[in-house]
């Protein structure tokens, strides 16, 4: 797999699945800034703002930016809203139908589009990526996306095929 330089992975997170199998997903920490901008008033469920590139960014899209950067397409899927993004406050797009046909394949096997990791990319030549995103300290893998992730790969995913992005957020942005 060949990862955009700023989310190589420099480590692994072992995760148990539901059925009892643990697996390695592969994990990177980048640095992001965090936003000293003008406040936001919707904070999409309390996310924090990051500084990307002098725009006040959530994580998720900040991550997706840089997967686009290095040639990927792909989407944040923004489960608090239940829409799929290029950033917010974008309306909603569709997916194209080869990348739609695989999430709905993982919702039914899992049984719900719950637990969904936030970031879907994909190349031309067929591979794919999901990033889940986590903030250093204050996030964990929940139930529902250990579930997801078992269900996933149960649809014949690769493990190469998932990324963990754990953020730092620096109190130097701009």
């Amino acid at each position: 797999m060949r990862y955009p330089d700023l989310l190589v992975p420099t480590t692994i997170e072992i995760i148990e699945l539901p059925s009892g199998v643990t697996v390695q997903i592969p994990k990177t920490e980048p640095t992001f800034d965090l936003w000293k901008g003008k406040p936001i008033s919707d904070t999409c469920g309390n996310e924090i703002a990051l500084d990307c590139d002098g725009e006040s960014v959530f994580a998720e899209p900040a991550i997706l930016q840089i997967f686009q950067e290095d040639g990927w397409q792909g989407v944040w899927v923004d489960s608090y809203r239940n829409k799929f993004r290029k950033d917010y406050p974008a309306n909603s797009i569709a997916l194209p139908p080869d990348q739609q046909r695989l999430l709905s394949r993982i919702y039914e096997k899992v049984g719900s589009n719950k637990g969904c990791w936030d970031v879907f990319c994909w190349r031309d030549n067929g591979t794919y990526l999901f990033a889940e995103s986590k903030r250093q300290g204050r996030d964990r893998m929940r139930d529902s996306q250990r579930h997801w992730l078992e269900a996933a790969i149960n649809c014949g995913l690769p493990i190469s095929a998932f990324l963990i992005v754990e953020s730092k957020v620096s109190e130097q942005g701009a």
